[in-house]
Parts: structure tokens; sequence; C-alpha cells
């Protein structure tokens, strides 16, 4: 497999995690570097670990995965949307969660990643090394979700409490989105 295609297949899988940053950075609790450090880290990992055990899982639960990964990433998504919309319209002073921390940290993180396990079983199937294609997709969902932190943080200065309720309804879109390519 060439660079040109895995950095496609890197740009397509990051996607998800791209949005879900724009998200996240429009909230105040993402404002310091740590947060927006851990949040790009884990999802590029995730994204880079998730192709390794979907390489090694191979043909065996491929079948039984393909029939409710959609659902669990939809799930997964709107939980996350539904509790940034309800914050969105608590006070201005209150303290958000930061998503860039425990549950929310691992639920955003799975849920950005699933696809990543299913693009593992086909590299398996297409006889690739694992290792190669997943080191470039984790680094480019780790780029990519910084950026979409900057530029949700940006949004976020200029626009406030419609961003927290934008950045909401932007993770229950991506998680419908995800739902009806699956279905369909």
């Amino acid at each position: 497999m060439s660079f040109p295609e895995i950095l496609i297949i890197a740009v397509g899988l990051a996607m998800d995690a791209f949005a879900v940053s724009i998200g996240a950075g429009t909230l105040t609790s993402m404002r310091g570097i740590r947060s927006k450090v851990r949040l790009a880290f884990h999802f590029g990992m995730f994204q880079f670990l998730m192709p390794v055990i979907g390489w090694f899982l191979g043909n065996t639960v491929q079948t039984y995965v393909e029939m409710y990964d959609h659902w669990i990433a939809m799930i997964l998504l709107s939980y996350i949307g539904i509790k940034m919309i309800y914050e969105s319209f608590g006070k201005s002073g209150e303290a958000k969660q930061d998503p860039s921390k425990g549950k929310s940290l691992i639920i955003l993180s799975i849920a950005t990643s699933i696809d990543a396990l299913a693009v593992g079983f086909t590299l398996a199937m297409l006889n690739v090394s694992i290792w190669y294609p997943c080191i470039i997709i984790g680094i480019v969902t780790g780029i990519l979700s910084i950026i979409g932190i900057q530029l949700g943080a940006r949004l976020g200065i200029r626009f406030g409490k419609t961003m927290e309720l934008f950045g909401g309804l932007v993770l229950i879109a991506i998680g419908i989105k995800i739902l009806i390519q699956h279905v369909s």
C-alpha cells in the first residue's frame, strides 16, 4: 500500500475526530494546552490502536462487530452531544466538564475510532503490514485534532454558548451520519 493511499485513508478516518475536536474546542474547559494535547493525543492513539486490534482480530469477529459498530458510535456520540447541549443552557460562569478527561475522553476516543477497527479488518484481509499505516493514521488524526480544537476555540470565543450548543448538535449529527451510512 503506497503512502498516498495510506494518507487518504488516514485523513478520511480523522474527519470524525476533527469534527468532534471543533466541538470540544468551543468549550471554555479546553482553553489550556494540556487539555488540547491530551484530547488530540488520545484521538490519535485510539486511531492508531483500533486498526491494530481490527487487524489482529481479522475475520474472526468481523461479522459480529459490523452488525453493531454504527449503533455504538451513534449512541456514544449522541450521549456526549446531548450532554453538551444540556450544559450550553447552564449559567455562563459554571464550569463545564473537560472532554479531555475521564469518561468523556474515553467515550469520544472510542466513538471517533470505531471505523478504524474496520480498516484494520480490511488491511488484514489484504495482507498489508499494519504498523506503518497505523502510525500514519495516528499522526494525521492527532494533527487534525489539534487544528480542530484551535478552530473550535476561536469560534467558541467569538460565539460563546451558541457554539457549545452547535458542538453538541454536530456530535449528534456525526453519530446519525455514521448510522445512516452503515444502514443504507
